[in-house]
């Protein structure tokens, strides 16, 4: 009969690869990163740059620290319970009602951030190979079917690597422009110093900070761990994923340092794109859309970098939607104890998507509608976080320290907050 959470966390184990070195224990982090690439992250800080220079590369900065520590947190939580926060909360939930509402909620965010992973696949094949935005997306779909068959198929281990050579993928075609114009060293320094210069750097900074946590990824990082290190299989990994036992102590050490680790990848990623545009795309118009970054950068670098830029934002699409994929499946099984075949699901799941594409939407104009319903399930996912990471009854020994709580309690705090700003801002076009 597998462990209960409490039994885990009052004996200081967890399963996992005996004898492994910490190098081998990475990777759950770096494929829950890759929420932190997506389209929408691609358009907001390639607008930051070129509309305002290097003006909000401290607010790129900011937003990753906090990002560690909400990642951190999540990852914690599968690591000491053997459970997902999904999971965790469905068991919390008694009632039937509060569960499935809750379940609802995190459901239709879920599929709002398939919404933008997906159009930013399809505007990428457009780009690359003149494709129509309806089959791009159909086929970003299918490919990511197919991304998730290996983590069924094959276990966690095997997915995390398709997914790790991505993430390389989108950090190598979103940066490789840097090499033909590299950022002045005076002005990304300068914008390291906290400032404002007007009410639209203020909207750009709120965007960038607000819909920095997805709630997907903070559902999928504390599977994820689950997967590697909890007690009971998931999703169809094999048992090969989680043979003999560790010490928690050092898989929380290991995990801080593959947080770490995804953060500092995703961070220069997001830091690289956004002084990318600070060098090449300033006053440039038509920028703030995924094609007219690309147009601009193709005008400015040449069309290498604009296959380099289009290509990553393909990878981007395709790994994010398979993570958001998984998300989605790990919320119906944690909080619905129902689990349906993952093709079935992703073709559900697919719709909304492909028909926004083919009612022929801005795909810009969609993008910012999933930021907006992002916004909506922030709280939901962060505050059940911190909560659950601060009760001794949930991580026993593990459980977090004060500080620990109260940074988190005001990184919650700080992003709730934005997000309604930002959830305000775009309702009342301010």
């Amino acid at each position: 009969m597998p462990k209960s959470a409490e039994t885990l966390a009052a004996r200081g184990r967890a399963p996992r690869a005996a004898g492994l070195p910490g190098a081998a224990l990475l990777g759950p982090a770096l494929v829950a990163g890759v929420a932190y690439v997506d389209p929408g992250n691609v358009a907001s800080n390639m607008t930051a740059g070129a509309r305002y220079g290097y003006l909000l590369v401290w607010v790129v900065l900011v937003a990753n620290v906090i990002a560690w520590l909400v990642q951190y947190l999540s990852a914690k939580l599968g690591v000491v319970t053997g459970q997902s926060l999904p999971e965790l909360l469905g068991d919390r939930l008694h009632h039937r009602t509060a569960r499935r509402a809750y379940w609802l909620q995190a459901e239709l965010v879920a599929m709002a951030t398939d919404i933008a992973e997906v159009i930013g696949g399809a505007v990428a094949l457009q780009l690359l190979f003149g494709v129509p935005l309806l089959l791009g997306g159909a086929i970003t779909g299918v490919a990511s079917m197919l991304l998730l068959a290996v983590q069924g198929r094959r276990g966690a281990r095997p997915f995390e690597f398709v997914v790790i050579g991505l993430l390389a993928v989108i950090a190598l075609g979103f940066l490789a422009g840097l090499v033909v114009a590299p950022p002045s060293p005076t002005g990304a320094l300068a914008g390291l110093m906290p400032r404002f210069t007007d009410s639209g750097s203020v909207l750009l900074a709120t965007s960038i900070l607000g819909a920095t946590i997805m709630p997907h990824a903070i559902y999928a990082h504390s599977a994820l761990t689950r997967d590697r290190f909890g007690s009971a299989p998931a999703h169809g990994a094999t048992s090969t994923d989680r043979p003999a036992r560790t010490p928690i102590a050092q898989l929380l050490a290991v995990t801080r340092w593959d947080v770490t680790l995804a953060m500092v990848v995703a961070g220069a990623v997001n830091v690289g794109m956004l002084l990318l545009a600070a060098t090449t795309l300033p006053g440039v118009a038509g920028t703030d859309t995924l094609e007219g970054a690309h147009a601009a950068l193709s005008a400015q670098l040449g069309p290498v970098v604009g296959v380099l830029f289009a290509v990553g934002l393909l990878a981007s699409g395709l790994a994010s939607t398979a993570v958001g994929a998984y998300a989605g499946a790990e919320i119906m099984s944690g909080l619905l104890r129902v689990r349906i075949r993952m093709p079935l699901r992703r073709l559900i799941t697919l719709v909304p998507a492909l028909l926004i594409l083919g009612l022929g939407v801005d795909p810009t104009f969609a993008l910012v509608l999933s930021q907006v319903a992002l916004s909506f399930g922030i709280p939901f996912a962060l505050i059940p976080l911190v909560a659950l990471t601060a009760q001794r009854r949930t991580l026993g020994a593990h459980v977090n320290r004060p500080w620990t709580t109260i940074a988190g309690i005001v990184a919650a705090a700080l992003l709730v907050t934005l997000n309604g700003v930002l959830l305000w801002l775009l309702l009342t076009g301010s």
